[in-house]
């Protein structure tokens, strides 16, 4: 191999453009290489700081959903206990109103048998007193109406 001025001049002019290369183009490059860099690694980082704010708010809104599955099931015991309560509540009060109304009706029945017993007992009288004004051919007057029929109703 021969080294002549072209060479020379070639290896001058490399050299120059490798120092010029260094002094002006290499420290953007490296720079703009190394902000690149910084970049990716603060993606990289913000990628693996929102996984784990995945995997966190994941686990909390499985935490949540579970309490609150919890909660709903305390509410569904609790409404089915009021319901329980209300409809004892309710039996007890139709059984009372039941027995009232029975007692009522008792009360009716025994005033109208009463009634109906001095209405039938009332009957008998004037009937007995009409058989005795029909036996005795006369009438006896009202005072002795009145004592006949006291002491009848008091036989009675």
């Amino acid at each position: 191999m021969e080294i002549n001025a072209t060479f020379l001049g070639q290896a001058v002019a490399f050299v120059i453009f490798v120092v010029l290369c260094m002094k002006w183009v290499w420290p953007p490059l490296m720079s703009a290489i190394e902000k690149r860099q910084k970049e990716i690694a603060d993606g990289l980082a913000s990628a693996e700081k929102a996984k784990k704010s995945l995997e966190l708010a994941q686990s909390g809104a499985t935490e949540t959903l579970r309490q609150a599955k919890a909660e709903a099931s305390k509410i569904i015991e609790e409404a089915q206990k009021q319901r329980s309560l209300i409809i004892d509540r309710a039996n007890e009060e139709a059984l009372i109103e039941k027995n009232r109304i029975i007692e009522s009706a008792r009360t009716e029945i025994e005033a109208e048998k009463n009634k109906a017993r001095e209405e039938l007992r009332a009957e008998v009288i004037n009937l007995a007193i009409q058989g005795a004004e029909k036996i005795l051919s006369r009438k006896v007057d009202e005072k002795s109406d009145q004592e006949m029929v006291k002491k009848i109703l008091e036989t009675l």
